[in-house]
């Protein structure tokens, strides 16, 4: 017996045609999306105070393309597009009326709780007045309203591998002492959350990946012991390989220990192997209780923000930014607002403000700017227009202790009742972390070349922080990485991170190592002035730097 479950959906703005391609593409027994990254509760709190929906309105209208033919096929349909109204968004597919029996949960909105508002990243307590507050709910919410008949299921703040483990609860009745098949669950989870990125997307070897302009949506058939393999539908582009595999399960990670409300998944116990073309299977997974924790994403307004971009050219860049900005700050004082970033990245000079005043941190700065334009450095030119400052909202991740809050399910309007809340004996075995193999470089010849010649990477963000995942194929490569990547080198190669923390975790069974670089994105992607800030680039960036590598290796 499997249960296939497919994804449409890895942000919110993704391909709106995926939902019909998934279901219209092969057999599927469940239909999931995520849309819900850190940065979109913040953008729709903004929907909301100005009067628009305050869930993923896209949803709505992928449901208009497949909710029929899901009624049909008997297809499950799970989402967290209901982002901070889930009972609106499950109105909002009431009214398209196909009778089907529709499923939400709430519960996650923790605003009017007392909250210990300290940040897990950086230890400071909240300044400002709170915005919004959603705890992390975990999957036996979804399993409940599947239980109940409901034919859709839309929720807020989950877990993203929720949309999956609640599904495989609901089908096979894991408890919550079946650690295992949980975090095995978590694992497929986490593998197609991110659509198109398991099946070929932003892969650091795209020349392997064949027709990527029609890259296919992931699905995992998952089993009853929490194994799964991953691939997609027939006749559509992009791979589904031990590679791609490899870089999703890098992707936004932390600790190998992956925490979650419904069971700590052990990233450092997955084995993969590649079964067939586009099939990889997904195995092993041990798993450990959860904490007693939930994890909250606060957002708050902080002020207001404004960046204008200038242009080096030809000689004597580093005077030239030098220049610039002093014209620039001759005119309005850099002391007068409450932040100022200046980042000079050839050819450009990026200079963003904030500030709690509007006008200080618009027109103020950005015309001052564009006064400079004839009194400057040779060649001056801009590629921002003078305009008004935006607000800008800060991400602040924090804890609340998983027994004050409540999830609640409604099916159609009633409310359907909650088996009680048992959690597992912590009296588990405790697995023992693996070692890096050790690599013996006597007598090896070596040459300089590009780290991406043999490694992949793939970094984004969790918060104020980055993550970096890189990994390569063989054991005896990554006996060589894990001896050579040290955090020292890291630093070196990415002068960047330098003064900022970084850890650095093993995962041998992935030949892959993990960097989590502390602070990067300031206070998340909201607020962060870099240019590029959810550090979507920061892997790609280190595959270019160069190393002495075994000549064996370069192929």
């Amino acid at each position: 017996m499997v249960l296939r479950i497919a994804n449409c959906s890895g942000f919110y703005g993704d391909r709106l045609s995926a939902a019909r391609e998934m279901v219209e593409g092969g057999p599927i027994d469940v239909l999931t999306g995520d849309w819900l990254a850190e940065l979109t509760m913040l953008i729709l709190a903004g929907n909301r105070l100005k009067g628009r929906p305050g869930y993923a309105v896209t949803f709505v209208r992928q449901m208009e393309q497949v909710l029929g033919a899901c009624l049909e096929r008997g297809i499950k349909i799970v989402s967290n597009a209901g982002g901070l109204d889930p009972e609106g968004c499950a109105a909002a597919i009431e009214k398209l009326g196909l009778s089907a029996r529709v499923a939400h949960v709430t519960g996650d909105d923790v605003t009017g709780h007392d909250l210990d508002l300290v940040n897990l990243d950086t230890g400071e307590r909240l300044p400002e007045p709170v915005l919004t507050a959603n705890a992390y709910l975990g999957a036996r919410p979804i399993a409940a309203a599947l239980a109940a008949g409901a034919d859709v299921v839309v929720t807020g703040r989950v877990t993203d591998a929720a949309l999956v483990t609640g599904p495989g609860i609901w089908r096979y009745g894991w408890g919550p002492g079946d650690l295992d098949a949980l975090a095995g669950s978590v694992v497929a989870g986490h593998v197609i959350e991110c659509g198109c990125q398991a099946t070929g997307g932003n892969y650091s070897f795209f020349g392997e990946v064949p027709d990527l302009a029609h890259c296919g949506f992931p699905l995992v058939e998952l089993h009853e012991d929490g194994s799964s393999v991953v691939t997609k539908h027939p006749g559509t582009g992009g791979l589904v390989s031990v590679g791609t595999v490899t870089a999703q399960l890098l992707y936004e990670i932390g600790s190998p220990r992956y925490l979650g409300p419904d069971v700590v998944a052990r990233f450092d116990t997955i084995a993969l192997s590649q079964e067939g073309p586009d099939r990889v299977r997904v195995s092993g997974v041990k798993g450990e209780p959860p904490p007693g924790t939930l994890k909250v994403a606060v957002n708050y307004l902080a002020g207001y923000r404004n960046t204008m971009t200038l242009m080096l050219t030809g000689l004597d860049l580093e005077e030239k930014a030098r220049i610039a900005q002093e014209a620039i700050w001759a005119r309005v004082p850099r002391e007068s607002f409450e932040s100022v970033d200046v980042s000079f990245d050839p050819p450009l000079l990026r200079i963003t403000v904030m500030d709690r005043d509007a006008r200080r941190a618009g027109r103020a700065f950005s015309s001052a700017v564009v006064e400079t334009g004839l009194a400057s450095y040779p060649g001056f030119y801009g590629l921002t227009p003078p305009g008004d400052a935006s607000p800008y909202g800060v991400y602040w991740p924090t804890l609340i202790p998983a027994a004050d809050v409540r999830p609640r399910v409604f099916v159609s309007g009633e409310e359907v009742a909650l088996p009680s809340s048992e959690r597992p004996d912590p009296a588990v075995e405790v697995l023992v972390d693996p070692v890096a193999p050790r690599w013996d470089a006597t007598g090896v010849p070596t040459v300089p070349a590009p780290l991406g010649r043999v490694a992949g990477a793939r970094s984004g963000d969790k918060g104020g922080n980055a993550n970096l995942g890189v990994w390569v194929r063989t054991p005896e490569e990554y006996g060589w990485l894990a001896q050579t990547l040290t955090v020292e080198r890291l630093v070196k190669l990415l002068p960047s991170l330098e003064g900022l923390m970084v850890e650095r975790f093993e995962l041998p069974n992935l030949n892959a190592l993990n960097f989590v670089v502390h602070g990067l994105l300031g206070r998340g992607v909201a607020a962060s002035p870099r240019l590029d800030p959810q550090a979507k680039a920061l892997g790609e960036e280190l595959r270019a730097r160069m190393l002495e590598v075994p000549e064996t290796f370069l192929r």
